[in-house]
């Protein structure tokens, strides 16, 4: 009986996790604006939230937020379940008006250049490359951003970057690439080359979030770039959630300070 009931609690659970999904997407579909990039006939899925009363005769901020490896797809949709609600807040939007862009990966594709294997667990499941050429969606969004911050109504002083699990990996990928792109970023449970930080460590303010119990992206992974960071003389802060699991971007995204910390960061 006790072990039904707990089945019966867990269906109830993913059910309710599901709902709130679906309802989250579908407020924010109609916040995003559903949009292409082509590039020699590759094509990049993506989402864009404007400002109120956005004009292409004023200039705002940009942010790019790169979605988990259970959002990737083809419906440019999904990508929006995690963080989108973070910039498409009422106030949010008021305090911080902003351009946002969500790009979607594809199932078979994966932000960063990392070699990936399932079957092993903690610090063999991740390969971090540190040379070698972008993903096929990686280098989309590369060509992406290089038109937007070309667009008039872009601060380029003021373009940031982040990214969840799969993305706080693309966020360390796209510094590595980019490192005269971005004031500030803030990759959560993620991880990367720590020989790469050296491109961008005096460039660009982090904020790395992590869970001290992910069993899927281990801890170590953003601990490593925080310590490359640091020997690197770089403006790094760390928020370890000691009893968070790979959902620290629950954490990550309530935390107060985050949205006043990264539009503080103006590259000089």
């Amino acid at each position: 009986m006790v072990i039904r009931l707990m089945k019966y609690v867990r269906y109830l659970s993913l059910i309710c996790l599901v709902g709130i999904s679906n309802l989250i997407i579908g407020q924010n579909q109609n916040l995003y604006t559903s949009e292409i990039f082509v590039k020699n006939n590759d094509t990049l899925q993506y989402r864009m939230l404007l400002p109120k009363d956005f004009s292409e005769s004023k200039q705002y901020p940009l942010v790019l937020f790169f979605h988990g490896a259970g959002e990737r797809g083809n419906d440019n949709v999904t990508q929006l379940v995690h963080g989108s609600s973070l910039f498409s807040n009422e106030k949010n939007r008021d305090s911080f008006p902003a351009i946002i862009v969500f790009p979607q990966c594809p199932k078979e594709d994966y932000w960063s250049n990392v070699k990936r294997d399932y079957s092993k667990k903690g610090l063999e499941k991740f390969k971090y490359k540190r040379i070698g050429k972008p993903t096929k969606s990686m280098k989309l969004v590369l060509g992406l951003m290089d038109d937007l911050t070309n667009k008039p109504y872009v601060k380029k002083n003021q373009v940031y970057v982040g990214g969840l699990s799969m993305g706080g990996m693309g966020t360390f990928e796209i510094l590595k690439r980019r490192p005269n792109m971005f004031a500030a970023a803030f990759p959560i449970c993620g991880g990367g080359n720590p020989k790469s930080v050296a491109k961008y460590a005096n460039k660009v303010a982090l904020w790395i979030f992590h869970g001290g119990k992910d069993d899927e992206v281990h801890p170590y992974f953003s601990l490593v770039m925080v310590t490359a960071l640091q020997e690197k003389g770089a403006d790094v802060k760390l928020t370890y959630i000691e009893n968070a699991n790979h959902n620290s971007w629950d954490s990550a995204f309530d935390e107060p300070n985050l949205l006043p910390w990264l539009f503080s960061n103006i590259k000089k």
